[in-house]
């Protein structure tokens, strides 16, 4: 279990308040126009309410995307008791006002409004409800509501994450929170785990052990942690990708020669070739609509993004220019992708347009692999190195925002961002 380490947050040359995490997490750079927004302690139970109150604020303040102004103070939980003017004068354009309610034993719910300081009105009105003790999650949610009325995108504070942490010769499969907390151990092991990929709904993952002495893909249940072996070919069987109705996955299989592109039911009957080239065809990926695959391949001499049609056709290759790219995701609307690129000795994660071709580099370059866009395409997910260990990275789509997640020990690798909001 990852211990409680102190949450460092540097939005430019400003220093945030300490907060606690699972990780240590660095956040560096913020948006282009950042949201001034004010957050009031909620009412209620002080415990509960402080506890929920610090979600938001990390949340609010690790997208990068708002600047938190500070209350002075002042608590306000009804709209009845807000001066705007006060607010006003403070530089706030919105204000998170509620209060906390012991609804019964174990239980509680949270009144939370969301008001235009400007127009002096009401932007949003919700109650969130959980168990007491899942404090967490319902700051996460109050967040996901605030971040989708001021920018209009859904919030993935409330996601979860799926990576591999490395210890020695200990290997760990584990699901977070998006903030690193609540650390769930799906299968821990002395042999490698490699690859990890969410099912579309969330529940269950897909990964590469060598436990039965190569290379082997298991699904596995988050919630029940009951596992299954799906491919046990002769040779290598690698990099597993849900299809988006869950029915099916793609992935690389070396039974009949070269690593070729193979799709197979969930169950793991009716295996189908789907590549033919000779060459390595590798880290498939589905569309978001099922019925094409992003795949990277060396057929034209250099690893190079390619994209096939599940129904059949030519293969078709999408990625040019100098340097070679890799492990291809779409984004969640299907109009673009995120790639590694690597050029001049450097890894970098990168984004292109399908319609323009035009690629932009979103981070500076350095060990940057294994990319996943967070389910609302506004984060990317990737691994990275830093201080001389593997840690888990993410970047804004735009470049802007970049973040660094520290595991207390060993080194997190193979890292992906759950589709599922």
């Amino acid at each position: 279990m990852l211990k409680v380490l102190k949450m460092l947050l540097l939005l430019g040359s400003l220093s945030a308040a300490v907060a606690h995490a699972e990780m240590s997490i660095e956040i560096i750079g913020a948006g282009e126009h950042q949201i001034p927004v004010a957050v009031a302690p909620l009412g209620g139970d002080a415990k509960i309410a402080a506890a929920i109150n610090e979600v938001v604020l990390a949340d609010l303040q690790r997208s990068g995307l708002f600047r938190i102004v500070d209350n002075a103070g002042k608590t306000p939980h009804e709209p009845s008791e807000v001066n705007y003017a006060d607010w006003q004068a403070m530089g706030a354009e919105a204000l998170a006002i509620g209060s906390v309610e012991l609804v019964e034993a174990g239980r509680v719910s949270v009144k939370v409004r969301l008001l235009d300081v400007l127009k002096k009105s009401p932007l949003l009105g919700e109650v969130v409800s959980a168990k007491d003790s899942q404090t967490r999650q319902i700051g996460h949610r109050i967040a996901d509501l605030i971040y989708e009325k001021l920018t209009g995108d859904k919030g993935v504070f409330s996601t979860r994450i799926a990576y591999v942490n490395r210890l020695g010769e200990k290997y760990r499969l584990v699901v977070a929170d998006s903030d690193g907390y609540n650390e769930q151990t799906v299968l821990a092991q002395n042999e490698p785990i490699m690859s990890p990929a969410w099912s579309a709904d969330g529940s269950r993952l897909a990964y590469v052990s060598f436990e039965t002495g190569h290379a082997a893909v298991f699904v596995q249940s988050v919630f029940t942690k009951q596992r299954n072996l799906l491919a046990d070919f002769r040779g290598s069987n690698s990099a597993p990708t849900w299809s988006p109705d869950g029915k099916q996955l793609a992935m690389v299989l070396t039974r009949d020669g070269s690593s070729q592109l193979y799709l197979i039911n969930a169950d793991g009957s009716g295996i189908q070739r789907l590549t033919f080239s000779g060459a390595i065809d590798t880290e498939p990926c589905f569309s978001p609509d099922g019925q094409r695959l992003l795949f990277t391949s060396d057929r034209g001499g250099s690893a190079q993004i390619y994209q096939l049609a599940i129904a059949g056709g030519l293969e078709q290759r999408v990625s040019f220019g100098e340097g070679t790219n890799y492990s291809p995701r779409y984004s969640p609307d299907g109009k673009s992708m995120v790639l590694v690129h690597r050029a001049n000795a450097q890894f970098y994660i990168a984004t292109q347009d399908f319609q323009s071709g035009q690629m932009q580099l979103v981070t500076d370059g350095g060990w940057h692999k294994k990319p996943s866009f967070a389910p609302n395409g506004k984060m990317i997910l990737f691994a990275s190195e830093a201080r001389g260990r593997g840690i888990l990275a993410s970047v804004s789509s735009d470049g802007r925002v970049k973040q660094h997640m520290f595991t207390q020990t060993g080194d997190a690798r193979e890292p992906m961002w759950n589709p599922h909001f």
